[in-house]
């Protein structure tokens, strides 16, 4: 049974109407959308967005995996457990989004020692990867993006089920099998196709019909799965149960893993294909000998609270805690909306210079994450920052390496060179909370919508194409950049899951999908929750915006009907719509998040419409 949902706190006064416009143009205040009538076996549960309670919590896009994860809460299996299993559901239902055949980061905070870890579950290139890669040997030039994400080529070591593992040994309570259990259940009784699945599906139809597994699998008759109908996926029902029997070792230097290698190495693809799907040169040796360490997160205190996220190879924790940085030296308030989100732009703006120059495998590069994330250097890029105008762009990364405080503001901001960002929009996020205390936020993806378009013949997941997430050509002519391709390097991320201690217990957990946009939505939850008065689901709901160090910011058809949008334009700040994103209108993200509430309850929070509306769930709600 769905929660009430718990009384919105009070605000200032001056917030009220630009809270009430942006609810109202997002429809955040309506319903969550009826679930379209099922088979048997295959009942959707409820899809509530927001649930309030105790005794644990689970937050997802999925009404299914929400479930499975709460099933594993009420057995006893404490917050590891229940991301595994709902991660495992994810598979299942969000199979363009995540995976097996995937990676991703998982943060976690241990409630017995107060400490926040996370696992490093990102792809790795083959070790016959080279700064050439993605360089066409008839031409010398690089190639289109296109071509590089349908082949062999982009497809790395997936890291999710060396995740899982990692997450269950180290905290969790129980085995693979049991947490495998849900998404056993859910592959082989089936779902119910939501418009998004049928979308998404659609969107991938062109490059889907090329691979005749994927074909098979996911276009039934021809077509993309109709809205309504149940999809059943029994190859992953079935390689579920051999990982649940076997073990990781099936993957990780197993059968399974050399069909994964064969499949990258020999694109599946139908007779007389009309694309070029190119050979990968992943080998089973490079999915033995990969690991998914557990290292430290990110920290940055903001306005007395610890901000923790996942550190470099992703660029979320050091780019969202910049800004935050950055931001601290403004009042940021819901006083003046225009200028609030004015300065959240700005600090965005500067802090993906500073991405974009600075960040990759720390295992490669000399990546300043210490410096990118101080007080002192957010504070010296702060003073870029006009309250009349806008930077104008790019702007040129700054210098983490220089004395602290050494930095000297120029009259005039030097510009940087332009960077058009090709991460996938896909990628999905979890949060859950148990009995005891303990906390996951955890992003996990395969990259694009569909990843590589590549499915192992026979075992029912896709494979990604995270290769592609690597820059092709330096990013700056003549200078060093940290996200070439190289063997067993990991490519940037911006994933960006998170989780915020107050008084050393949490208090916020949020994380989203949306490529180089993950960035942007969690800091602007952040905002939205931590300066200008919403609460957690206001904060999720509202209309988005995404500045990414480029001419114009991107914007959801909500955010560009705000009022405060003149005022913006007033500071020299442009929009442009969005691009599209598979769902019938343009969308920026679909975050979850949980909060902690000083009664001892939890509220845990998703999407009401975007990519239909996630599922929130609370062991025992409030009554």
């Amino acid at each position: 049974m769905s929660a009430p949902r718990r009384t919105p706190r009070r605000r200032p006064a001056a917030t009220v109407a630009a809270l009430a416009t942006a609810l109202a143009l997002t429809g955040t205040l309506t319903a969550a959308r009826a679930a379209p009538a099922a088979g048997p076996g295959a009942a959707q549960p409820p899809r509530d967005p927001v649930a309030t309670g105790y005794g644990g919590a689970v937050a997802s896009v999925s009404p299914y995996a929400t479930q499975a994860g709460l099933d594993v809460l009420k057995h006893g299996g404490n917050a590891v457990d229940a991301a595994v299993a709902t991660a495992a559901a994810l598979g299942v239902v969000e199979p363009y989004s995540a995976g097996i055949g995937g990676g991703g980061f998982f943060v976690y905070y241990n409630a017995r020692t107060h400490k926040v870890s996370t696992i490093d579950g990102r792809e790795s290139g083959p070790a016959a990867m080279n700064t050439n890669w993605f360089i066409d040997p008839n031409t010398g030039q690089p190639l289109s993006f296109t071509d590089a994400v349908n082949s062999g080529l982009s497809v790395g070591v997936p890291g999710t089920l060396k995740t899982w593992t990692t997450a269950l040994n180290d905290w969790g309570t129980i085995s693979l099998k049991k947490a495998l259990q849900g998404g056993i259940d859910i592959a082989s009784k089936g779902f119910v196709v939501d418009p998004t699945f049928n979308s998404f599906t659609a969107m991938n139809q062109a490059r889907f019909s090329q691979i005749a597994p994927t074909a098979q699998l996911f276009l039934p008759n021809g077509a993309p799965p109709p809205v309504g109908s149940v999809f059943k996926n029994p190859d992953l029902a079935n390689t579920y149960k051999l990982l649940a029997k076997d073990g990781p070792g099936l993957f990780y230097g197993g059968e399974l893993g050399q069909e994964v290698a064969n499949t990258s190495q020999h694109p599946p693809t139908i007779p007389n294909p009309t694309m070029n799907f190119r050979p990968g040169k992943l080998t089973a040796a490079d999915i033995a000998g990969y690991s998914a360490p557990v290292q430290a997160p990110t920290h940055v205190n903001y306005k007395g609270l610890d901000v923790y996220s996942i550190a470099p190879p992703s660029s979320g924790g050091t780019t969202v805690g910049e800004a935050l940085n950055i931001l601290s030296n403004f009042d940021v308030n819901p006083g003046n909306q225009v200028q609030a989100l004015h300065l959240y732009d700005e600090a965005s703006k500067i802090a993906f210079a500073d991405r974009n120059r600075w960040v990759g495998d720390a295992n490669f590069n000399d990546v300043p994450t210490k410096q990118l994330t101080s007080k002192v250097y957010g504070k010296d890029r702060s003073c870029l920052i006009s309250a009349t105008s806008t930077l104008a762009t790019p702007v040129a990364p700054g210098n983490p390496f220089a004395p602290a405080g050494g930095t000297q503001c120029p009259s005039t901001a030097p510009t940087g060179t332009s960077y058009t960002d090709t991460e996938g929009m896909s990628t999905t996020h979890l949060v859950t909370a148990d009995k005891w205390g303990d906390v996951v936020s955890y992003t996990l993806t395969i990259e694009q919508t569909g990843g590589s378009a590549m499915t192992v013949p026979g075992r029912g997941f896709l494979l990604n194409n995270e290769m592609t997430d690597f820059d092709f050509t330096p990013l700056y002519p003549g200078v060093p950049d940290p996200n070439l391709p190289a063997a067993f390097k990991r490519p940037r991320s911006a994933m960006s899951p998170t989780i915020v201690l107050k008084d050393g217990r949490p208090f916020i957990a949020v994380g989203s999908p949306g490529g180089a946009t993950i960035i942007t939505t969690v800091l602007q939850i952040l905002v939205n929750r931590l300066d200008l008065g919403m609460n957690l689901e206001q904060a999720i709901a509202a209309p988005r915006a995404s500045q990414r160090n480029a001419s114009s910011t991107q914007a959801e058809p909500a955010f560009l009907n705000l009022p405060e949008i003149p005022g913006l334009e007033a500071l020299g700040e442009t929009f442009t719509l969005a691009p599209p994103s598979g769902t019938p209108t343009p969308e920026i993200g679909a975050a979850t998040g949980l909060e902690f509430l000083p009664n001892g309850a939890v509220e845990a929070a998703a999407e009401p419409a975007r990519r239909g509306g996630g599922a929130a769930a609370v062991v025992h709600p409030v009554r």
